[in-house]
């Protein structure tokens, strides 16, 4: 379907594009380490806190305080690991959309 600009799709579906950047990047960094050759030690943190931000982003209201932790966990567990910044950073970006801690 073909869109000028300034129109958007309406499609039944109500999906906040915060949800929808938040899947977009949580997907990209999820693909990017499963690729990552090397091994280090915090890699499974980074895959399950990984897993429960895709998760939060198909709920479609993930919560606020959740979302920062799995952040943090997930910089700490691959924040060294340069050739992941570029895709870490998009999903810290995204989690930021959010607002900031503790606004609603």
């Amino acid at each position: 379907m073909l869109r000028s600009v300034g129109q958007r799709q309406v499609t039944g579906s109500d999906e906040d594009p915060r949800v929808a950047e938040l899947g977009t990047a949580v997907s990209r960094l999820r693909r990017e380490l499963a690729a990552h050759p090397v091994e280090f030690p915090d890699r499974g943190i980074a895959e399950d806190e990984l897993a429960a931000l895709a998760a939060m982003a198909l709920s479609g209201a993930p919560e606020v305080p959740r979302l920062r932790r799995s952040l943090l966990l997930v910089a700490g567990a691959i924040g060294s690991v340069s050739a992941l910044a570029t895709g870490l950073a998009a999903v810290r970006c995204a989690v930021e959309l959010f607002g900031e801690p503790g606004a609603r």
